[in-house]
């Protein structure tokens, strides 16, 4: 498929209103899954713990899955890609309105849910920078709001469905909304060159010729002369005999010279083949084998290998109160008369502006991208310790509004993976780094849920939770600092393609 040079405008901002959309009706649920862990609590009468799981697997499952979701997108398009995923998102949540226990919704909601919403994340981002070059960024910035702007709606609006129809009918009424994922994606039309495509072959002849076990070479002129002249001399002999003497001759050239041809054309073929699977396998192996060499190349550079400690660290720590807000409140006995909105909605509108603002900032030549994200993390931590203290709805609120604006350093978590390891190597180290954020995003809320379960209380869980993304903060703090590479540049010269503190200044 041959794609035409990205338009930057005209039916792409189409595509840009369609994956705002798409994020919006895939990612709310999952993102407001705090105000149905509640009622999952009291439904199942399961633990903190066990029941964290099925909105930590919502939203971990998609990172997890995110080479997998590469190569659905890659082979079939984004288009065909939305809307089955639209299907299994409307699908799961239908189904978890049927749940007859915790198990069940570990995979209705966990995993149904959160594979579409990862394969819809992949089809939207990929469409999205096929229909943008020089407005990537704004592009990429635009449809990213889709979730949080779904986060914050959704909170609101299922827990004003539950209040009507209950826990079931919420979650009906919001798979059906999701249906409208498959109008968004039927518009996600694939950017394709203009002019007409070549005339397909026949089956025959898309088949490559080493395939053939009884191909065979076209002859030369000569050969053909010395065939014919062969078989008239042949012919003439043949004449001469009794008739049926001729035909068992003939019959016995025939057939003895169709045998010794085939066979040993067969065992040419075999031959050949063979070759060729053996050459194809060494070729997958190394491939395989640079993919490895290239891995441990990364985990070489210091700052990477401290880049994806504080991305684990910090989605174990950093996650869980968009999960555990909303039973924080309600564990610290505050008034529901005094909620003027939920906690949850407050971080999902605040990280829509973090989002916005952290990739502003990062645009501008003075400001360092890797120490504004070491400094978002640092914030995180020390905002996650201040959770045991605050015993009102206004403190919860003004927390939950700092660590939702924190939370949207994701958008320049990309402008750090790049400043890290250099832009041919962005893909592969951007694949390790989110597999292992949604593994993060997959422990953080069970382990809160555990020390909860364990100490009666969120305080231990929250300072373990604060101590996590702290820790990660301080390692990528050292690993950045200018010092490193000084005493790496007496020793030897720097590797290419590394960070280094002049770049990153740069930045």
């Amino acid at each position: 498929m041959v794609f035409r040079k990205p338009p930057d405008g005209g039916w792409g901002w189409v595509i840009v209103v369609v994956s705002f959309f798409t994020q919006f009706l895939c990612y709310g649920s999952p993102l407001a899954v705090g105000v149905l862990y509640l009622e999952w609590l009291d439904a199942f009468g399961e633990g903190k713990g066990k029941t964290a799981w099925v909105g930590s697997l919502a939203n971990g499952i998609g990172l997890l899955a995110s080479p997998v979701c590469s190569i659905c997108v890659s082979s079939f398009g984004a288009r065909p890609v939305a809307i089955f995923s639209g299907f299994m998102v409307a699908g799961g949540l239908m189904m978890s309105s049927f749940a007859p226990n915790i198990y069940f919704l570990y995979i209705s909601y966990g995993i149904v849910v959160g594979l579409g919403c990862g394969l819809l994340y992949t089809a939207t981002v990929t469409i999205t920078c096929h229909y943008f070059d020089k407005r990537r960024g704004l592009a990429l910035g635009l449809i990213s709001t889709g979730s949080s702007v779904g986060l914050f709606i959704y909170a609101a609006l299922q827990r004003e469905l539950i209040d009507l129809y209950g826990l079931d009918g919420c979650l009906l009424i919001v798979g059906a909304l999701s249906l409208n994922i498959l109008a968004c994606g039927s518009l996600m039309r694939p950017l394709e060159s203009s002019d007409s495509p070549p005339p397909e072959k026949t089956c025959v002849d898309k088949v490559p010729d080493q395939y053939f076990v009884y191909h065979e070479k076209e002859k030369t002129v000569e050969e053909n002369i010395s065939i014919l002249e062969k078989g008239y001399v042949d012919e003439k002999c043949v004449n001469n005999m009794p008739d049926y003497k001729q035909d068992s001759i003939l019959n016995k050239n025939v057939l003895s010279s169709i045998n010794v041809n085939e066979k040993d054309t067969y065992k040419k073929k075999v031959v050949e083949q063979t070759n060729f699977c053996k050459q194809l396998a060494k070729r997958k192996w190394q491939l395989y084998l640079n993919y490895w060499e290239e891995t441990v190349v990364l985990f070489k550079n210091k700052v990477f290998s401290a880049l994806f400690v504080a991305i684990l660290l910090f989605d174990i720590g950093g996650f869980p109160p968009s999960l555990l807000m909303e039973d924080v409140a309600r564990s610290a006995n505050i008034n529901e008369d005094d909620y003027h909105m939920p906690l949850i909605s407050i971080i999902g509108i605040m990280t829509a502006v973090g989002k916005l603002t952290l990739g502003i900032l990062a645009d501008f030549k003075w400001v360092n991208t890797l120490y504004l994200y070491v400094t978002t993390l640092l914030m995180t931590g020390v905002a996650l310790f201040a959770i045991p203290f605050a015993k009102s709805y206004l403190t919860l609120a003004v927390l939950s509004g700092i660590l939702g604006f924190l939370t949207g350093n994701w958008s320049i978590f990309p402008y750090v993976t790049t400043k890290t390891v250099g832009i041919e190597k962005l893909t592969h180290a951007y694949g390790i780094l989110m597999f292992f954020a949604g593994l993060g995003n997959s422990l953080g809320p069970p382990i809160v849920g555990w020390f909860y379960d364990w100490t009666q209380e969120y305080d231990t869980a929250f300072y373990f939770s604060g101590f996590c993304v702290l820790l990660g903060g301080f390692l990528l703090l050292l690993a950045a600092l200018p010092c490193w590479n000084a005493c790496t540049n007496q020793s030897s010269k720097l590797p290419p393609n590394t960070y280094s503190y002049k770049v990153a200044s740069s930045a």
